[in-house]
């Protein structure tokens, strides 16, 4: 089933205005913020050309398709929790946390939600969670991508400060590199402590401080 406007337009065909897509970006990585994206899109207009889940378009493509949703959409919106926060309150929460300040932030406030995989207590808004929602729902490919390359922007910066660990490349992921890395150096203040391997680590002998 490829992206469409069709969940879209049955929540508008029972009288909802203003349907947003949710979905976030960096549930699974070991470092860096969890990025959660609302997007409302105009029912009126046709969907960007080659809207897809941001999972399988190149940087490139995110890129001309973001700047492309954001001239095209009624609304969007991003929202972030640091790695501090989800080891304090672990990432399923901080996910939610981060969706939600990503919906409370959208002007006009949107009346019905479409979201990747998750509902999200909390919320006086109707809502519907779709499994795989970004490969099918535009709304929610929309919302991935402005996710995503809002993400990959901010682990560039953060490159910039821990330069030791290949960020702006892996952007938190655990590659190969980046566990070398981590061997080598151990966690960062960027990295999640709760997650494997870095709190197996954690207790280890010190390693060379990627500060210095």
């Amino acid at each position: 089933m490829p992206v469409s406007l069709d969940f879209e337009k049955q929540a508008q065909s029972v009288g909802f205005r203003f349907i947003a897509g949710v979905d976030e970006v960096g549930r699974g990585c070991l470092a860096g913020a969890v990025v959660a994206a609302a997007c409302i899109l105009d029912l009126s207009k046709p969907i960007p050309d080659g809207l897809d889940d941001s999972k399988k378009l190149s940087a490139k493509r995110r890129e001309e398709l973001e700047q492309r949703i954001k001239e095209t959409a009624v609304a969007f919106a991003v929202a972030q929790v640091e790695a501090d926060e989800i080891d304090q309150i672990n990432i399923l929460q901080a996910t939610k946390k981060a969706m939600r300040c990503a919906i409370a932030a959208l002007t006009p406030k949107p009346d019905f939600l479409l979201i990747d995989a998750l509902k999200i207590d909390g919320l006086n808004i109707p809502q519907l969670s779709l499994v795989n929602g970004d490969a099918i729902s535009a709304s929610i490919a929309a919302a991935s991508i402005i996710a995503k390359t809002y993400r990959d922007r901010l682990m560039k910066e953060i490159d910039k400060m821990y330069p030791n660990y290949g960020f702006a490349k892996n952007v938190g992921y655990a590659t190969k590199e980046h566990l070398k890395a981590l061997r080598v150096y151990g966690p960062c203040a960027v990295h999640r402590k709760t997650f494997r391997p870095i709190d197996q680590m954690i207790s280890n002998e010190p390693r060379q401080n990627s500060l210095f």
